[in-house]
């Protein structure tokens, strides 16, 4: 049997990812320390082991227990705003937890290992973004996560370990954290909606994004370890189509059937235009179909309504406030 390990199996990526891995017929182990996600999304018929990547001991204590044929690693604080003020806390859980992941995946030969990168890497000024750009990130997680890559290609080239990079962006759906403040939009304007409360955008909210709805990424992340053209390349994936983030307001407002009151705060430091060309994954992988913005949001909703609204999480390890964005104050 197949025995694949998903980090950050009880977040939201990696618990549909694990969903489907499963029903590849997959044994999945799911590593997740909960920091981020929730017990109640990790699949029933999933290994759950509540640890860190962080953790060596337990990490070598897996590999050698189960010998993993696959690692499928979402496990990532993965707010790039807030990055810029957890440098530290950034750096040790998105580079060096990923390190200690490839260094067990070389010495118990995984076949394959799928990353789950981010536009991130790219920074400002390019789009469409493709694979051929040269990433130019802007902020510590994007940084973080290319140097991951790079870390991937060096491990390949050294000790021939098969690797599949994705980068995602602006992911939403089911499963979802609508209470961290700090990233997701869709997730946050839900929550403040659900609780009666203003939404707030930063700017003038004419910043653009390609919101992709997660069963647009899930499989094909799943998937990919069957398509031997895909080991060793990197992959954007999501959807095609840019909205600002005043249009977003709009199908969600209309979703919900309200007239939302909006508050602006002033502008992040942040990438402005921000979508990606996946022409490549559509070559390799022949998906061409997308949930359309209003169908996901609907799905979102719907499952978010049975939720109910949840308390914003405070980030209390902050390194540095300056230039905090409003808001964020603890």
């Amino acid at each position: 049997m197949i025995t694949s390990l998903i980090t950050g199996g009880a977040g939201f990526i990696g618990s549909h990812v694990a969903k489907h891995c499963i029903s590849l017929g997959h044994r999945v182990v799911v590593l997740d320390d909960l920091s981020g996600g929730f017990i109640d999304h990790v699949p029933t018929d999933a290994i759950f082991i509540n640890g860190s990547i962080s953790d060596e001991v337990l990490l070598k204590e897996l590999f050698e227990k189960y010998n993993f044929d696959y690692v499928y690693h979402l496990a990532a604080y993965a707010a790039e705003g807030l990055s810029h003020f957890i440098r530290k806390f950034n750096y040790n859980n998105n580079l060096i937890g990923s390190v200690n992941l490839i260094n067990l995946s070389v010495l118990y030969e995984v076949k394959c290992f799928v990353f789950t990168s981010s536009i991130a890497v790219y920074g400002a000024g390019q789009v469409p973004m493709s694979e051929e750009m040269i990433p130019q990130p802007e902020d510590p997680y994007g940084i973080a996560k290319y140097a991951v890559e790079l870390d991937l290609k060096a491990a390949r080239h050294l000790f021939g370990l098969n690797y599949i990079i994705f980068r995602p962006h602006n992911v939403y759906g089911e499963n979802q954290n609508i209470g961290d403040k700090y990233r997701n939009v869709i997730g946050i304007f839900m929550n403040q909606i659900m609780q009666n409360k203003p939404l707030t955008i930063f700017g003038d909210g004419e910043q653009t994004r390609a919101f992709s709805y997660i069963d647009d990424i899930a499989p094909i992340i799943a998937h990919s370890v069957n398509f031997p053209k895909a080991y060793n390349e990197i992959f954007n994936i999501g959807a095609d189509k840019p909205y600002t983030i005043n249009e977003l307001v709009d199908v969600i407002a209309a979703e919900f059937g309200i007239t939302p009151k909006v508050i602006h705060l002033p502008a992040r430091k942040e990438v402005v235009h921000a979508h990606s060309d996946h022409s490549k994954a559509r070559k390799i992988f022949g998906t061409n179909i997308h949930v359309p913005l209003d169908e996901g949001i609907h799905k979102m909703a719907t499952w978010a309504r049975k939720v109910g609204a949840r308390q914003s999480q405070k980030f209390n390890n902050l390194e540095i406030e300056k230039n905090l964005p409003e808001g964020w104050s603890n």
